[in-house]
Parts: C-alpha cells; sequence; structure tokens
C-alpha cells in the first residue's frame, strides 16, 4: 500500500504526515489493520526496538473533583461506587510506589483528583516524591495534580519530579462539550508550564467520546506541537454512573489503527498504551504493543486493570521485553534535550487515564465464560478498584 510505504519513510525521517494522511490511517478498512501494524511496528522498532516501558499509578487522592469532565468517574456528581479518600501519607504513596517498582516499574505516576493543587499540596507531593526517591533513586517520578499556578512545576521539579502530565483529552473544536469547568486553553497552558520548568512533559487523548475521525487527528497534531516526550493514548471506559457511561464506540481494530495514526504523526515519542487497553483491545493488546512502546502496569486509578503478571508474560509472549531502570527510555536525540532525561500517563491515566486532574481509568475483571457479539457493550470488563491505595488490600503489580 503506497499510503504505508510513504507513512514508514516519513517515520523513520521525523517527518509527519500531512493531515490527509493520518486521516486516512483512520479510514482503512479491518481487512487492512495487519498491514497497518506492520507498518507502523517499524516506526516503533526504529526509534524504540523491542523494549516496553512499564509504568505505575498512584492515586494519591481520589474523588470529589469540583470539575465536569465527562468521561471521568471522579468528577462533580458522578454516582460511580469509586473509592473516596483524601491525600495519602507520604509512607503510604512510597510503599504503593514500591509495588510497583517490584513488579517492574520504572515510572511511578503520582495523581490526584481535583482542578490543581494548592501550595500546600504541592508541599504534600514534594514530601511524597522525595519518600519514593530516598526508598528507590532511579525511578522516574511523574506528579499528574490538574492545572498548574506559576512556580508550582518548578517546585516540583526541585523536589524530585523527572515529568508532569497533564492530557488534552480531544481536540479543541470539541472540548466544550467534554468539559466546562476549564479550557482546553487552560491545559495548553499546564503543559507549556511544565515544559518551562524543565520537566519531561507527558500529554495524551482520550478516544471513544464520540469524536469524529477529523477530531482525534486535530488532537494528535496539537499534540505534537506541544512536543510532550510522552503521549498517553486511553480509550473511554464508560463508567456507570458518568455522563458516557453509554458510548461504546470502540472495537479492537478501531484502537490499533488509533495507535497506528498516533505512532506515525509522534515517531520518535513515548506512546503509552493508557486506560481501557483491557476493556476495548481485549485479546488483540499484544498486537498493539508493536504500535506502543510503553503501558501501565497492574490497576488504574478507579478501575482495575490485568493482573501484573498476565501484562509482564503478554509482553515476553508477544516478543518484546520490558524495558530496565538503566535504559534510556527517549531516542538519543530527544534524550538529550532534557539533559540526559526520562522518556515518558492522565491530569489525568498521565499518566494516562481517564480523571478530572488525574487519572481514573477504568479496565478489566476476568474473561467472560461464554462469547459474547463484538459490537455489544462490555460492561463485564469494568470493575471499580477495590485494592491497592486507599485500602487495607495489597495492590495489583
Amino acid at each position: 500500500m503506497d499510503l504505508l510505504n510513504t507513512l514508514v519513510d516519513k517515520g523513520l525521517r521525523r517527518e509527519p504526515p500531512t493531515r490527509e494522511e493520518a486521516l486516512a490511517v483512520l479510514a482503512t478498512s479491518d481487512d487492512d489493520v495487519l498491514d497497518v501494524v506492520a507498518a507502523a511496528g517499524k516506526v516503533r522498532r526504529h526509534w524504540f526496538g523491542r523494549r516496553v516501558k512499564l509504568n505505575y499509578l498512584v492515586n494519591l487522592k481520589s474523588g470529589l473533583c469540583p470539575e465536569d469532565c465527562s468521561y471521568c468517574s471522579q468528577r462533580l456528581g458522578s454516582k460511580a461506587e469509586i473509592l473516596k479518600y483524601t491525600w495519602l501519607k507520604p509512607d503510604q504513596a512510597s510503599a504503593a510506589a514500591a509495588a510497583g517498582v517490584s513488579g517492574g516499574a520504572k515510572r511511578v505516576c503520582l495523581v490526584a483528583s481535583g482542578r490543581g493543587p494548592t501550595d500546600r499540596d504541592v508541599d504534600r507531593v514534594s514530601d511524597t516524591i522525595k519518600a519514593i526517591k530516598e526508598q528507590n533513586e532511579s525511578v522516574e517520578v511523574c506528579a499528574c495534580l490538574g492545572l498548574l499556578s506559576d512556580g508550582q512545576a518548578e517546585r516540583l521539579r526541585e523536589a524530585g519530579a523527572d515529568a508532569y502530565n497533564h492530557n488534552l483529552n480531544t481536540s479543541e473544536s470539541t472540548y466544550g462539550d467534554i468539559t466546562t469547568t476549564h479550557t482546553y486553553a487552560d491545559r495548553v497552558d499546564t503543559v507549556n508550564k511544565a515544559h518551562a520548568a524543565g520537566l519531561s512533559a507527558c500529554s495524551g487523548l482520550i478516544a471513544g467520546m464520540g469524536e469524529s475521525d477529523e477530531d482525534l487527528v486535530d488532537v494528535v497534531f496539537s499534540l505534537r506541537e506541544l512536543d510532550p516526550d510522552s503521549v498517553p493514548v486511553n480509550f473511554l471506559i464508560p463508567m456507570e454512573g458518568t455522563p458516557l457511561a453509554t458510548e461504546w464506540h470502540l472495537t479492537p481494530q478501531r484502537c490499533l489503527r488509533i495507535l497506528a495514526m498516533t505512532r506515525f504523526v509522534c515517531p520518535d515519542v513515548e506512546v503509552r498504551i493508557a486506560g481501557g487497553r483491557e476493556v476495548h483491545l481485549r485479546t488483540m493488546q499484544p498486537l498493539a504493543l508493536h504500535l506502543a512502546n510503553s503501558i501501565f502496569l497492574g490497576d488504574y486509578l478507579t478501575s482495575e486493570g490485568q493482573a501484573g503478571h498476565a501484562d509482564l508474560e503478554m509482553i515476553a509472549d508477544a516478543g518484546f521485553e520490558v524495558e530496565g531502570a538503566g535504559e534510556v527510555t527517549l531516542p538519543e536525540h530527544r534524550a538529550a534535550a532534557q539533559g540526559g532525561g526520562c522518556g515518558s500517563h492522565a491530569g489525568d491515566g498521565g499518566c494516562g487515564s481517564h480523571a478530572g486532574g488525574g487519572v481514573c481509568a477504568p479496565a478489566a475483571a476476568a474473561a467472560p465464560t461464554t462469547p459474547r457479539p463484538a459490537e455489544e457493550p462490555r460492561t463485564d470488563l469494568v470493575a471499580v478498584r477495590r485494592r491497592g491505595a486507599g485500602t487495607d488490600l495489597a495492590p495489583n503489580a
């Protein structure tokens, strides 16, 4: 297919596709999906080899968010029966982070619901970052706390944070249909604040909220312009009790095309499969590793994910390897721009997942015993998190 050959050539040169070419990727048929994966996989392997970076979410403060993001189970007015608790203490958060690191995670994403942190909140998170770094100096720490005020990114950087996540989520033209309590421009401003403070910027999207192909291309091109080091791709989990609970638009093939388009537009960036992979990719998750070079290990903010050991088995069975703590994620030219830094989930699932100021991506439970039509909503795969941070039960890592 001439289109795919052209896109591979451009990706190897770090040249972006045209908007028309990106739209054409999303318009390919299910019959061609393996060709699309194979083509985008060449670009992924050129820049990242067969390494898969593991990230681990710690939900520092769950629920009771004043923002009205329609996709989020922590939103204002949410009736989702999620865990609700106030700030974890630094030692509690550090213990939760240690579970992820012991499972192979290279990055810990500290997420808190809310519009944005107060200065006291920044102090709390700074103490938590220091506690985590004291326990494991080599671990990368990404903060995801919502909208930042002047000077807060610099304070997080001084405390030892490596990255900051805040997702754009959807296109600028449709943003007001999803959220009304803050603007698309507010989100762009926070990503720019993280950049300016020397933090590795992480910003991504949520697919499956009823957006058009044009919206998806718009937001990915906007992300390329912002130039984050990592782009988490979330697939909406329609959580009961949220306004988007009935939005089930995604198929595994559609998800693969979205990931491939993102890879072609952002060839040398860490593309992370974030919330919703278990629900929408299902048994086709291993194919997605040919497109993305990063995933979350275990559970998400407010929902369960695939068992940590199953994630590791999937990576090995697909012929990939877990990226080691001593390996640099980003290609040399990007790592150098970060001062030798890190390559990195969602001010929101930055850490990548759905949430009001953090992430809250629902995920998978056990596989059903009887097959169901592919087009039927898979509510059986959405389970609220009841273990890990904020509970007395061991986390899934």
